[in-house]
């Protein structure tokens, strides 16, 4: 587990998403549709479903590709969520009345382009916390104390493990793929029973014992990508490569940023706690407009960093990533050195859409907010606060619980 911000703190015992009502997100547009143009832009709500299953229903009805319905970015399906999709050549009147079991549409408009991944400035998000194992105003003033200290320094910015799958192994995924180890990722991808237990553990036992085609007939529909490799692997006679290959390269494209994720997550862990301290030879990123420049003087820079203008920087690992000089150069390269990466892993990592990049050690809490209330399921903690986007919720909510959500 990575280490806590605040580990003086104590940890507050308790639940997350008892309901999807629990966990409520809402999406900041990065731009307000201009009400013309060939493309409707809808404001969805969804309940309980994923954005791609969403998506995937919506083009169902319509008769449309998938992929041609526009989005900012994916919100959680255990959850109520607030995003708007685009659809272009489509009556608005379609839309509106869209009759999709846990969707909803709340409003539509007009736009000239399709909306795209990335195109929003953050999310708003408001949670509660139950089965709280001390009073409700206890668990209040814990709560504060932690926000206190994470408002004033930032919250570390780490990839929320709903980055790396279900089964946590998109990152050990991404690295087979980087270092070419085409037989570790079929193993891993399609088998390994043992690692957890889930709803494709007899799919994944029959593949460990070599029993492809039964192991094929296991995996539920909805796993397109693995149903293709066993395909692969029983049409071939069992050649993994063949297997590699039958998975969507999108796919594998998530894995690669699952790795670089990872590599993130352990060069913050190593720069704990002080990520809102410069040093020497950083990359320091400016939150207003993203862009970073190296820190030759950290004295000098400090103050612009206590005023949350600029922070230290981590790297998305690609063969673009500025590297780190000097004091910084020395924590960062470390905890690289040991991944152990060559030249050919990069360029295949490139392959994969991974130019590289750098990523603040921090985010910002904004408009923050705590109440404590009771309903039919008892007495909660509300959290309410807003994040730019590409940050976790859950990675402020682990320093109050002290855990990995």
């Amino acid at each position: 587990m990575f280490p806590f911000l605040t580990s003086d703190i104590p940890a507050l015992n308790c639940a997350i998403k008892t309901c999807d009502e629990d966990f409520i997100v809402e999406e900041i547009p990065l731009y307000e549709p201009s009400g013309q143009g060939t493309h409707v832009y809808a404001l969805i709500e969804k309940k309980g479903i994923s954005t791609p299953d969403a998506l995937a229903q919506i083009a169902r009805v319509f008769g449309i590709p998938r992929w041609q319905i526009g989005f900012a970015g994916q919100k959680d399906a255990r959850a109520v969520t607030r995003q708007w999709i685009s659809i272009e050549h489509i009556k608005p009147e379609q839309l509106l009345n869209l009759d999709i079991p846990k969707i909803k549409v709340l409003s539509v408009t007009r736009h000239g382009n399709k909306l795209k991944l990335g195109h929003l400035s953050g999310n708003r998000f408001v949670i509660r916390l139950r089965k709280l194992q001390i009073p409700v105003t206890e668990a209040a003033a814990i709560a504060k104390d932690v926000l206190t200290v994470l408002s004033g320094r930032g919250v570390p910015n780490y990839f929320g493990t709903q980055r790396f799958g279900n089964r946590n192994t998109g990152h050990l995924l991404g690295e087979a793929i980087a270092k070419d180890r085409i037989d570790e990722f079929v193993d891993i991808f399609l088998g390994r029973a043992a690692d957890g237990d889930d709803f494709t553990t007899e799919a994944r036992s029959l593949y460990d014992r070599g029993d492809y085609e039964k192991a094929h007939d296991a995996w539920p529909y909805s796993f397109s990508n693995e149903r293709r490799a066993l395909k692969a692997l029983v049409k071939s006679g069992g050649k993994k490569n063949k297997a590699f290959d039958a998975v969507d390269k999108r796919l594998k494209s998530f894995f690669i940023s699952a790795y670089q994720s990872d590599i993130f997550n352990k060069v913050l862990a190593a720069r704990m706690p002080n990520i809102d301290k410069l040093l020497t030879g950083d990359m320091a990123y400016k939150h207003i407009n993203g862009a970073c420049f190296r820190v030759e003087d950290a004295a000098k820079e400090q103050p612009r960093c206590d005023s949350f203008e600029i922070s230290p920087t981590g790297p998305i690992l690609g063969h673009r990533t500025t590297l780190l000089t000097d004091t910084a150069g020395e924590i960062e390269n470390a905890v690289i050195s040991r991944i152990q990466l060559q030249d050919n892993d990069l360029r295949r990592m490139q392959k994969y859409g991974a130019k590289g990049g750098r990523r603040p050690l921090r985010f910002m809490l904004k408009d923050l907010d705590i109440a404590t209330g009771e309903d039919s399921l008892g007495p909660y903690l509300e959290l309410e606060f807003e994040l730019d986007s590409g940050c976790y919720a859950t990675t402020a909510l682990r320093e109050i619980t002290k855990s990995d959500l």
